[in-house]
């Protein structure tokens, strides 16, 4: 009976991660409009190209849909990391906008971690009832992507001010505990990218994501009003954090 408890509870909470996971979509997509709104507004110019930033929103938009409501998962998931990776490549080289170097990491690091949880979902991760044999190699590769963001969230620690004092405003101790933190994150992209000890990390990633949302990006006045990041921007790293934890929650309990 305690065994039949604790698998219906594992279930559970995998299907909390996926619907994070399915539904973070629909948030990009949200705050990029609204972020493309306000940059209207001041007279400057979107980071994809108006004719092929709507083809880039119905894709994804489709690819979520399809995704949340459970048709063909795999499939869709797969075509979600691919459309966001050419999303990215496009705005990358399209140059309309230009970012500081600390907040380029910040966000193509969360983009990668992203990429790597819809190929994790696409592995046949998170499936109740599995009919497929899941793909290790694709579950492998999104391990990887989460890796190198960590490895992006350790570098920042070191070598961006905005982020050490982002963390240094909350961490109790000051800079010891923030160097802990790093040898932390350090720690867990080593397991991510060795595929030692994965599930384990993801579960500690799981109880780290949370407090580094609500304390770290939450921070809305530190990071829009002194640091002067857009604020759609912004709220779309936290949407894209989330999905993240949802990635982080997916392989602790189905890795």
């Amino acid at each position: 009976m305690a065994v039949s408890g604790r698998k219906r509870l594992l279930q559970l909470v995998t299907r909390f991660g996926v619907l994070l996971l399915t539904r973070c979509p629909f948030w990009f997509c949200f705050s990029q409009l609204m972020l493309y709104a306000e940059r209207a507004e001041a007279k400057r110019k979107p980071d994809i190209p108006v004719p092929y930033l709507y083809f880039d929103l119905g894709a994804a938009v489709l690819f979520a849909s399809f995704m949340s409501f459970g048709v063909k998962r795999r499939w869709f998931a797969l075509g979600s990391a691919m459309q966001l990776a050419v999303s990215t490549y496009a705005a990358h080289v399209g140059g309309h906008v230009h970012y500081g170097d600390w907040l380029k990491v910040r966000m193509y690091s969360r983009i990668i971690a992203v990429i790597g949880g819809f190929l994790i979902l696409a592995s046949g991760a998170g499936e109740i009832y599995r009919q497929k044999p899941r793909s290790r190699s694709m579950q492998t590769t999104g391990q990887v992507f989460l890796g190198i963001y960590l490895i992006c969230l350790a570098y920042t620690l070191q070598h961006s001010k905005e982020d050490r004092q982002s963390y240094l405003d909350f961490l109790p101790g000051g800079e010891p505990t923030l160097q802990i933190l790093f040898v932390l994150y350090g720690v867990l992209a080593l397991s991510f990218l060795s595929g030692y000890y994965v599930r384990f990390s993801a579960q500690v990633l799981a109880v780290l994501l949370p407090f580094s949302l609500l304390l770290v990006d939450g921070n809305i006045g530190f990071w829009h009003k002194d640091r002067r990041v857009e604020f759609w921007n912004q709220m779309r790293m936290i949407g894209q954090n989330v999905g993240i934890f949802g990635a982080a929650v997916l392989l602790a309990t189905d890795g």
